[in-house]
């Protein structure tokens, strides 16, 4: 799908605008807030998982940023911009980055073209992450991202929106083989705890977008098949290098132990891999 034919409709939930209201955003309406709500009532844990993961990836995002030389990211379902932006982070550490945002939602479309119009390092494009094809060709991504040189692809909480007969390793196999030795791919994922709040969590999902799929830690890694998965491997998100820079300083465990999470934020993995 591309930028023809998209509208917004404020009758119909988005995925995108849930998860905006789940992190205390204003780019949302009613029925979005109705189904965020029920999270909020009934899985009231749920809103750590939103906070966890955008927290994880704004620590992947800073340890390519400062300890690579990788430049230029494509962040896949980016949803609606946020506080540290991956563009905000990559570009804090390294003024030169350039970053590809996609995502099908026409409002986030709509506001990230507003909030970039003036950072000619950045461009949002309208595609569906199942189709990698049309992003990968796309005059936007042709002129900001050089293919010739390393990539880091960001998966950030899109994969578990791809259900298993949409072929989500696939997905992962087309970009792995379209960027260069070097690159780096950051995925995060509903973590299946095989508890009824896992099973909630998917049941209003499915009930709601016809899609949310929480995978096992073996099933996540399985995407990434053919990276090397970096330390410390597929792992809950707020396990995920605590402390690194833009990060929290320690866990809930304190300094120096091992962190005792709550179930909700066991809920939410992930991981960061990159091509030999």
């Amino acid at each position: 799908m591309t930028d023809e034919g998209l509208s917004i409709d404020p009758t119909k939930p988005s995925i995108a605008r849930v998860y905006d209201y789940l992190l205390g955003g204003k780019d949302n309406y009613a029925v979005d807030r109705g189904i965020g709500d029920v999270f909020k009532r009934d899985l009231p844990g749920s809103v750590a998982i939103a906070f966890a993961n955008r927290a994880a990836l704004t620590r992947a995002v800073t340890e390519i940023s400062t300890s690579t030389g990788v430049r230029q990211f494509i962040d896949l379902g980016s949803g609606l911009p946020t506080a540290d932006n991956v563009h905000q982070v990559a570009q804090r550490h390294a003024g030169d980055s350039r970053v590809v945002y996609v995502d099908m939602d026409p409002q986030v479309l709509v506001h990230g073209r507003a909030l970039l119009q003036e950072n000619e390092r950045t461009r949002v494009i309208a595609a569906d992450v199942r189709r990698p094809e049309v992003i990968r060709t796309h005059p936007d991504t042709l002129e900001l991202i050089d293919f010739d040189r390393p990539v880091a692809v960001v998966f950030s909480a899109i994969l578990h929106h791809v259900n298993d007969d949409e072929d989500p390793a696939g997905i992962v196999r087309y970009w792995r083989d379209q960027v260069p030795s070097g690159s780096y791919f950051f995925v995060s994922h509903f973590r299946s705890g095989h508890n009824a709040e896992t099973a909630e969590a998917e049941r209003v999902l499915q009930q709601t977008f016809g899609r949310g799929r929480w995978r096992t830690d073996a099933e996540i890694a399985s995407l990434l098949d053919g990276l090397e998965i970096l330390e410390p491997g597929i792992v809950p998100a707020s396990l995920w290098r605590p402390g690194t820079a833009d990060g929290p300083t320690d866990g809930p465990g304190g300094p120096g132990g091992e962190p005792e999470l709550p179930v909700w934020e066991r809920l939410i993995a992930a991981g960061l891999a990159r091509k030999a």
